[in-house]
């Protein structure tokens, strides 16, 4: 059955490829020179073997004439245009053309036989003008023709060889060009396919590229943009509590809110500009990134073992916003006493873990919306994050006991 299926989409192509406009066969160019030279000096060798053979007979002013009128009109051939192989469709003035051309030969075949083996070439013309079938049919009488002015040469009776030769060249010759122009039709079919594969690839390489920068997009308003304007909007809903109970209090959850904007307005000029993230940009280290980051959520910080310098900018920037992510997690959600940083250098690999002593959960949240907007993002970020460097995300929690949060992100062996 897949074999059926293959053969007819073969088929398929190919019938395609011979209806549609054919361009000129860089291969093929030879072909054309080599068969209106083979013409020529057919049409010139038949007409002297007529004037050799027959001098002053009456008919040959006919036969000077006609020949120099086919010579004539088959050099109009290249001036209507290069005839497609295998058009559908050929244009009104090559078919003229084409058939003044065969009408004139017969004539002289009919005047002189001897001019019967200037059919070769024209097979050749007539299977480049026509249509498959109408050249055949051209063949076919071409080949009458030849036939009979051979019979006509013929002078010691009946011979075989003058009735069979012109068919079985005539079959040759179709059969040879029909073979090459099928050749060459498979040929552009397989071309087009390919070239429509190559468009159909980069059209989906730059689907899977969209996508994978929407991904990044939202992964980057949401670690900074995002989590920025919520803790503004839960430093300014306190605020707003306790502004005529503790004025004092208030005014610092204003000053933090203040805070918090001044660094989402510098995430988003450098995210306009495509930058590192404003820590690291201020920072100059990872290190000293995350110390800023856990000093503004008020969490521990620590180092062990060996850094590694210097880490990647990818590696960098993901694990600040993993940290961001996390923190705010902490921040937003836990209820937490105390939070920990500790970035860990372990050779070939670096982890960074994210602790605190707040409810906990039984199982990661899946995500939510309210009626701010959609919520419940940051794990699946981070988880991409990781995931995009060759890494593992854990997460270690339960209800009442705190959360560990640790991402591991393998580094290429230094030199």
């Amino acid at each position: 059955m897949q074999q059926e299926q293959d053969q007819a989409q073969d088929q398929e192509r190919e019938h395609r490829a011979e209806e549609r406009p054919q361009q000129p066969d860089p291969d093929a160019r030879w072909l054309a020179p080599v068969m209106h030279v083979a013409f020529f000096l057919l049409l010139g060798a038949s007409l002297a073997r007529f004037l050799l053979r027959h001098p002053g007979e009456a008919r040959t002013p006919w036969i000077i004439a006609l020949s120099v009128t086919l010579a004539l009109l088959y050099v109009l051939g290249p001036v209507l245009g290069p005839a497609a192989p295998g058009a559908a469709r050929p244009t009104p003035r090559r078919l003229v053309w084409l058939g003044g051309v065969v009408a004139v030969w017969m004539v002289l075949v009919v005047l002189a036989p001897s001019f019967a083996w200037c059919a070769v070439p024209l097979f050749y013309t007539g299977l480049r003008t026509l249509p498959s079938r109408a050249a055949l049919v051209l063949v076919g009488l071409l080949t009458v023709f030849v036939v009979t002015a051979q019979l006509q040469l013929s002078r010691g009776g009946f011979d075989p060889n003058l009735v069979l030769a012109p068919p079985a060249v005539a079959a040759v010759a179709t059969a040879f060009f029909v073979h090459m122009q099928r050749q060459a039709a498979r040929q552009r079919a397989l071309i087009d396919d390919l070239i429509r594969t190559r468009r159909e690839l980069a059209a989906t390489e730059r689907r899977e590229g969209t996508l994978a920068e929407r991904q990044r997009l939202s992964m980057e308003i949401h670690d900074t943009l995002a989590q920025g304007l919520s803790s503004q909007q839960m430093l300014l809903q306190a605020a707003d509590r306790q502004w005529d109970a503790d004025p004092a209090t208030a005014r610092r959850h204003v000053r933090t809110a203040e805070s918090i904007a001044e660094r989402n307005l510098a995430e988003a000029r450098r995210f306009v500009h495509d930058l590192a993230p404003a820590d690291l940009a201020e920072g100059g280290s990872l290190e000293e990134a995350l110390r800023m980051l856990a000093a503004r959520e008020s969490a521990a910080f620590r180092v062990d073992g060996a850094p590694v310098a210097p880490l990647p900018d990818r590696v960098q920037s993901a694990l600040l916003r993993i940290a961001q992510g996390a923190l705010a997690n902490v921040r937003e959600h836990a209820n937490a006493q105390a939070a920990a940083v500790t970035l860990t250098y372990l050779g070939d690999q670096v982890v960074l873990d994210i602790a605190d002593d707040g409810t906990g959960f039984a199982a990661p949240p899946t995500p939510t919306s309210s009626s701010t907007g959609v919520r419940g993002h940051g794990l699946p970020a981070m988880r991409a994050r990781v995931r995009q460097l060759g890494g593992t995300l854990t997460i270690e929690s339960a209800p009442g006991e705190g959360t560990v949060l640790s991402a591991a992100i393998p580094l290429e062996p230094q030199p």
